[in-house]
């Protein structure tokens, strides 16, 4: 479920991004895609984090299997997306602490992980 609820809150802040900022339009959308670091990167965390909420149903992983597991790994590489994402929305700003905050919590979590033998696909 928290990663469903992570999904939400992630699709929330993708829709706020889209109406705020670029008042819907796909092609100013594209363009900041293309000419913002930041926002492709949150691109590429967004992109497979919605695939991960698509497979999340037992019916997907039924079908999908030890695979399921495998696919559901990337959730690390989606965290260090987002917690770099975020560093990038701040690198304009001086105050860093908050994203220093949530790299150092990923970092151990990511730590505790691999030391605890249950960081493979």
């Amino acid at each position: 479920m928290l990663g469903l609820f992570s999904f939400f809150y992630t699709a929330l802040h993708v829709l706020g991004w889209a109406y705020w900022e670029r008042g819907w339009s796909l092609a100013d959308m594209w363009a900041d895609i293309l000419q913002r670091t930041f926002v492709w990167v949150g691109v590429l965390a967004t992109v497979p984090m919605a695939l991960l909420a698509l497979t999340s149903t037992r019916g997907w992983m039924r079908r999908l299997g030890r695979r399921w597991h495998q696919l559901h790994t990337a959730i690390y590489a989606i965290a260090v997306l987002s917690v770099w994402h975020f560093w990038l929305v701040r690198s304009g700003k001086v105050d860093y602490r908050e994203p220093v905050v949530y790299a150092v919590i990923l970092a151990a979590i990511l730590l505790l992980r691999f030391l605890s033998g249950r960081f493979k696909g």
